[in-house]
Protein backbone atom coordinates (compact mmCIF):
# COMPACT_ATOMS: atom_id res chain seq x y z
CA UNK A 1 0.00 0.00 0.00
CA UNK A 2 1.19 3.25 -1.04
CA UNK A 3 -0.49 6.61 0.89
CA UNK A 4 -0.23 10.35 -0.92
CA UNK A 5 -0.12 13.23 0.60
CA UNK A 6 -0.43 16.79 -1.62
CA UNK A 7 0.34 20.24 -0.34
CA UNK A 8 1.29 23.58 -1.86
CA UNK A 9 -2.02 24.53 -3.47
CA UNK A 10 -3.95 27.61 -3.43
CA UNK A 11 -4.97 31.39 -5.16
CA UNK A 12 -2.22 32.71 -7.70
CA UNK A 13 -2.50 35.71 -10.55
CA UNK A 14 -2.58 34.72 -14.18
CA UNK A 15 1.69 34.36 -14.76
CA UNK A 16 1.95 33.60 -11.24
CA UNK A 17 3.60 30.52 -10.24
CA UNK A 18 2.86 27.53 -7.46
CA UNK A 19 4.97 24.08 -6.32
CA UNK A 20 2.70 21.58 -5.58
CA UNK A 21 3.90 18.47 -3.31
CA UNK A 22 3.44 15.02 -3.10
CA UNK A 23 4.84 13.13 -0.45
CA UNK A 24 4.30 9.13 -0.65
CA UNK A 25 4.80 6.67 2.66
CA UNK A 26 4.16 3.25 2.53
CA UNK A 27 5.60 0.56 0.18
CA UNK A 28 7.70 2.97 -1.60
CA UNK A 29 10.20 1.49 -3.10
CA UNK A 30 7.27 -0.35 -5.18
CA UNK A 31 6.06 2.44 -7.41
CA UNK A 32 6.68 2.18 -10.76
CA UNK A 33 5.60 5.65 -11.96
CA UNK A 34 4.53 8.80 -10.13
CA UNK A 35 1.67 11.71 -11.71
CA UNK A 36 -0.07 14.92 -11.58
CA UNK A 37 -3.99 14.89 -12.88
CA UNK A 38 -6.04 17.73 -12.61
CA UNK A 39 -9.62 17.56 -12.72
CA UNK A 40 -11.32 21.23 -13.37
CA UNK A 41 -15.08 21.73 -12.52
CA UNK A 42 -17.55 19.66 -15.34
CA UNK A 43 -14.53 18.30 -17.28
CA UNK A 44 -12.79 14.79 -16.73
CA UNK A 45 -9.58 14.38 -14.67
CA UNK A 46 -6.85 14.83 -17.02
CA UNK A 47 -2.88 13.34 -16.87
CA UNK A 48 -0.99 16.94 -16.32
CA UNK A 49 2.59 14.90 -15.63
CA UNK A 50 4.37 11.92 -15.25
CA UNK A 51 7.94 10.39 -13.99
CA UNK A 52 8.62 6.67 -14.40
CA UNK A 53 10.90 5.26 -12.04
CA UNK A 54 13.94 5.65 -13.96
CA UNK A 55 13.39 9.29 -14.26
CA UNK A 56 11.52 9.88 -17.68
CA UNK A 57 8.51 12.71 -17.65
CA UNK A 58 6.07 13.26 -19.75
CA UNK A 59 3.84 16.25 -20.29
CA UNK A 60 0.26 17.24 -21.92
CA UNK A 61 0.73 19.26 -24.22
CA UNK A 62 -1.11 22.35 -23.05
CA UNK A 63 1.61 22.51 -19.88
CA UNK A 64 4.95 21.62 -21.70
CA UNK A 65 7.28 24.64 -21.32
CA UNK A 66 5.44 25.92 -17.87
CA UNK A 67 5.25 22.85 -15.53
CA UNK A 68 8.07 20.38 -14.38
CA UNK A 69 7.51 17.12 -12.63
CA UNK A 70 10.73 15.86 -10.45
CA UNK A 71 11.19 13.83 -7.73
CA UNK A 72 13.55 14.00 -4.86
CA UNK A 73 13.70 10.24 -3.13
CA UNK A 74 15.47 11.39 -0.13
CA UNK A 75 12.51 12.78 0.75
CA UNK A 76 10.10 10.18 -1.17
CA UNK A 77 8.38 13.36 -2.42
CA UNK A 78 7.17 14.18 -6.05
CA UNK A 79 7.15 17.76 -7.26
CA UNK A 80 5.46 19.85 -9.91
CA UNK A 81 6.43 23.37 -10.37
CA UNK A 82 4.35 25.11 -12.00
CA UNK A 83 4.91 28.74 -13.63
CA UNK A 84 3.36 30.87 -16.42
CA UNK A 85 -0.59 29.72 -14.96
CA UNK A 86 -2.88 30.26 -16.43
CA UNK A 87 -6.97 30.52 -15.72
CA UNK A 88 -7.64 27.47 -17.61
CA UNK A 89 -5.22 26.02 -14.72
CA UNK A 90 -7.84 26.07 -12.50
CA UNK A 91 -8.75 22.89 -11.05
CA UNK A 92 -8.19 20.17 -8.25
CA UNK A 93 -4.48 18.35 -8.47
CA UNK A 94 -4.12 15.17 -7.61
CA UNK A 95 -0.96 13.01 -7.15
CA UNK A 96 -0.86 9.47 -8.69
CA UNK A 97 1.03 6.44 -8.40
CA UNK A 98 0.97 2.98 -9.33
CA UNK A 99 2.99 -0.08 -8.35
CA UNK A 100 1.99 -3.63 -9.47
CA UNK A 101 -0.37 -3.97 -6.86
CA UNK A 102 -2.57 -1.28 -7.90
CA UNK A 103 -3.54 2.48 -8.18
CA UNK A 104 -3.25 5.33 -5.48
CA UNK A 105 -4.51 8.71 -5.45
CA UNK A 106 -3.93 11.40 -2.93
CA UNK A 107 -7.06 13.84 -1.31
CA UNK A 108 -6.76 16.45 -4.33
CA UNK A 109 -5.27 20.16 -3.35
CA UNK A 110 -6.97 22.97 -5.01
CA UNK A 111 -5.24 25.86 -7.55
CA UNK A 112 -7.03 28.39 -8.72
CA UNK A 113 -5.51 30.84 -10.94
CA UNK A 114 -7.17 34.48 -11.41
CA UNK A 115 -6.84 37.90 -11.24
Amino acid sequence: QVQLVESGGGLVHPGGSLRLSCAASGSISSILVMAWYRQAPGKQRELVANITRGGITGYVDSVKGRFTISGDNAKNTVYLQMNSLRPEDTAIYYCYARDLSGNYWGQGTQVTVSS
